[in-house]
């Protein structure tokens, strides 16, 4: 069964928010496990001093019940001091979450709303088409910039090829330790500057190496790909001018047939949609480094704390206490046997709490890790436009048994990612708004720049299509499709507080809606 791309998102959504669930639950458990370790110490404090009042004489059980409740008063109180900045920890990430989950809602509402924008001036296209089929200056511009635009593709393919010839026959020379040496000194130019024996020395090089005739072929083979790119680019600048003027024509088609309207609420709500996205991303950042604060709070990361727990812990394997539970041990009375089976007891509980804190700790770490590739994941899910309604997916499986194979660990989020990327179509009659490519976008941005026009359903309105290749060393348009046919090892989600948004991406700078 296929998925829509709100629904996947969605499924996406529930499955963080599982795990943050989690999270906030083993928090709980683990602010509990501290109240337990320390009163099992007392516990076990307690039942020494018992003992010492039994086996030993005032004065040294006097010194033993003294240290013993100076570290049992030192630690208590560091213990329920820690307690509560878990507690108010706990509370914080719980805080975070509901900030999390109020801005997901709106972020779909703020996705219906452009959805039901779009579909309205699907609604209006063949109006738009017969306005501007009848307008005479389009079909002169319209002309004009197919022949531009045909111009500036061809121009990026020999600037391309131009550049691939520089990287396969520039190899020789750039390997050639004389010839580059003489080439970075500037040997037979005016930035070369050396003296006499210097001068001297060079020149038996550069006969060696034929640096002359070396030299012009590879400035030659350096300077085409320069010169070609300044070509390419004033044809792009001119085929963009085109483009911007048959941009014009078509929003007054546009407000003739009505569409002003919808078109300003389309603009609004997706203003409202990259907004959201920036908000729950630093929501999402906050919430990642309470979640780091509470991990180290719950290992004990206070120092305050850790040393508190230590000295208890000191205090209680005293060899003065091993001796005294030693001879305890050998005693047949009744008294000395039930302290130290309590003794005993105590411990045991101790070793199972520590262990069951150590398993929580390690799997509030998974948890983590896995959250924060999900949410890797989100980020390039809806920075490929993927939670557009007319997107698709292939694989239900995508959000059922591939997904708990993630989180299980027995695959990557990169392998995961590119089950979804492989995975996703888009729905038949969804057509691009000027280029032909066959995906739904709501801002079209020339495939050369970062300018960004809303688009518009553009029903039978004739558009060529314009190579989406990239101009090296200028700017990097947008791919044709944003699927690729293998996982990508990396993300792009910015993290550590970085304000980072969708440009490459989003619904207002072009591209993938």
């Amino acid at each position: 069964m296929a998925l829509s791309g709100p629904e996947a998102l969605r499924s996406l959504d529930d499955a963080i928010r599982d795990i943050r669930r989690e999270e906030r639950d083993i928090g709980k458990r683990l602010s509990r496990s501290t109240e337990r370790l320390a009163k099992i110490q007392e516990t076990e404090a307690e039942m020494y001093r018992k003992l010492a009042s039994v086996r030993l004489d005032p004065e040294v059980q006097s010194q033993i019940e003294g240290r013993l409740s100076r570290a049992e008063a030192k630690a208590r109180k560091v213990i329920k001091e820690h307690a509560s900045e878990l507690s108010k920890a706990e509370r914080l990430t719980k805080k975070l979450d509901e900030q999390i989950a109020t801005l997901a809602r709106k972020r779909r509402t703020a996705l219906e709303a452009i959805d039901t924008a779009q579909k309205n001036l699907s609604a209006l296209s063949s109006e738009i088409a017969a306005a501007i089929a009848t307008d005479a200056d389009y079909a002169r511009l319209r002309t004009r910039a197919d022949e531009l635009q045909a111009v500036a593709d061809k121009s990026l393919k020999k600037t391309q090829q131009a550049e691939a010839d520089q990287e396969i026959k520039g190899k020789p020379y750039r390997e050639d330790p004389l010839f580059m040496y003489l080439w970075e000194a500037g040997y037979g130019t005016r930035k070369y500057k050396a003296n006499n024996l210097v001068r001297w020395l060079d020149s038996k090089v550069a006969r060696l190496v034929d640096y002359r005739n070396a030299r012009a072929n590879f400035a030659m083979l350096n300077e085409i790909p320069l010169r070609l790119r300044e070509h390419a680019e004033r044809q792009i600048a001119a085929a963009e001018e085109a483009e911007e003027q048959l941009d014009a024509l078509e929003d007054r088609a546009v407000e003739k047939a009505g569409g002003g309207p919808i078109k300003r609420a389309l603009e609004k709500a997706q203003q409202d949609l990259e907004k959201i996205d920036l908000e729950m991303l630093e929501a999402e950042d906050r919430r990642d480094a309470q979640s780091e604060a509470f991990s180290a709070l719950a290992e004990g990361g206070n120092p305050t704390f850790a040393k508190a727990v230590a000295d208890l812990a000191s205090a209680l394997s005293r060899q003065d206490i091993k001796n005294l539970v030693a001879m305890a041990r050998k005693s047949a009375t009744r008294e000395d046997d039930a302290i130290v089976r309590k003794i005993d007891d105590a411990r045991t509980r101790l070793k199972d709490e520590e262990d069951e804190t150590r398993e929580l700790n390690a799997r509030l770490k998974v948890l983590a890790q896995r959250r924060r590739e999900l949410e890797d994941i989100q980020w390039e899910f809806k920075k490929s436009r993927f939670d557009d309604p007319r997107s698709v997916f292939r694989k239900d499986e995508l959000v059922g048994d591939l997904l708990s194979e993630f989180l299980k660990g027995a695959i990557t989020a990169a392998n995961y990612w590119g089950q979804w990327q492989r995975s996703q179509n888009w729905k038949a009659g969804t057509s691009d708004w000027g280029g032909g490519i066959g995906l739904p976008r709501s801002g079209r941005r020339s495939p050369w720049s970062g300018t960004t026009k809303t688009q518009w359903p553009r029903g039978n309105i004739p558009r060529s299509s314009v190579s989406r290749g990239r101009l090296p060393g200028t700017r990097t348009p947008r791919p044709s499709t944003p699927r690729s046919s293998s996982p990508r090892p990396r993300f792009s989600r910015p993290r550590s507080g970085s304000k980072g948004s969708r440009r490459s991406g989003g619904f207002k700078t072009g591209g993938g809606f």
